[in-house]
């Protein structure tokens, strides 16, 4: 039995037992590169994509562009910020004009006052005589006021130059009794001048307790009159002649009767003058 499994004993193939070769064969050897390989070829490498830079800006530095359908939005707003920039402009430079125009004429007005020293000029109702003031009848009635008034200008240098426009008023309390103007005249430097002006009244109506309060007044001869003068002038220095300033002047008269016999029992007067 033996000799039947030594038979049938599988002995290797000569092509098993070969030897692997030695260096010295390795020289007859393929490069590895030519050699096949059995494993499937590598994908084809694809190209990076290039890198990627994030940028922060301010926020007031990013634009936007509208839309197309916004297109005409956005001229007509940029339009009307380019008229409100013009007109900022134009208001800017009116202003500056403004300020400089006041700037000259307060130099101007500086140089005159220090210069000539120009004095006040001087008004006050001198004489006055009273018609047509009728307190026993109930009709309305029409008074008329002839005052004389004189004005004196104490300036060695400086004439005052009386335009048109002025005017005259006479008031008993709130109650205008009557109205008129001055006459236009030049006034020149060291003068005093005495004129006469009419102020009339048409169909003022007293209420009873003003003519009440008129009557126990003539009784008592105080009898208080307000007279208001509004008188454009300009101011002459020289050869020179400024802008028109408006002179007002307030007097308190008290008379002993409202007639023609009317004597002026005290007065009192106020100037000032309005510049601009």
């Amino acid at each position: 039995m033996n000799n039947v499994m030594a038979e049938n004993r599988i002995h290797p193939s000569s092509a098993d037992h070969q030897e692997p070769l030695s260096a010295k064969s390795s020289d007859h050897l393929l490069p590895e590169s030519a050699i096949p390989s059995s494993s499937p070829p590598s994908a084809e490498k694809k190209p990076l994509p290039p890198p990627t830079y994030v940028i922060q800006l301010p926020k007031e530095q990013i634009f936007s562009y509208p839309p197309p359908e916004n297109a005409r939005k956005f001229d007509l707003l940029t339009r009307r910020k380019t008229g409100r920039s013009r007109c900022r402009t134009c208001l800017y430079v009116t202003i500056v004009l403004l300020l400089l125009l006041i700037l000259a004429a307060s130099i101007t007005a500086g140089v005159i006052y220090f210069v000539f020293r120009p004095k006040a000029p001087s008004y006050t109702v001198q004489d006055l005589s009273i018609r047509g003031f009728n307190l026993t009848s109930p009709s309305p009635i029409s008074p008329v006021f002839d005052v004389t008034i004189r004005a004196e200008n104490p300036n060695k240098k400086i004439g005052i130059d009386y335009k048109s426009g002025s005017e005259v008023e006479v008031f008993h309390g709130d109650v205008r009794l009557a109205n008129g103007g001055l006459p236009v005249f030049y006034q020149p430097s060291n003068n005093v001048t005495v004129f006469k002006t009419e102020l009339t009244g048409s169909n003022v109506v007293l209420a009873t307790n003003v003519k009440s309060a008129i009557l126990n007044e003539q009784k008592q001869a105080k009898v208080p009159l307000n007279f208001k003068i509004k008188a454009p002038v300009k101011i002459k220095v020289g050869s020179v002649k400024t802008w028109k300033i408006t002179v007002r002047v307030s007097c308190e008269v008290t008379v002993s009767a409202l007639d023609e016999k009317a004597n002026i029992v005290s007065k009192d007067c106020q100037y000032n003058a309005k510049l601009w």
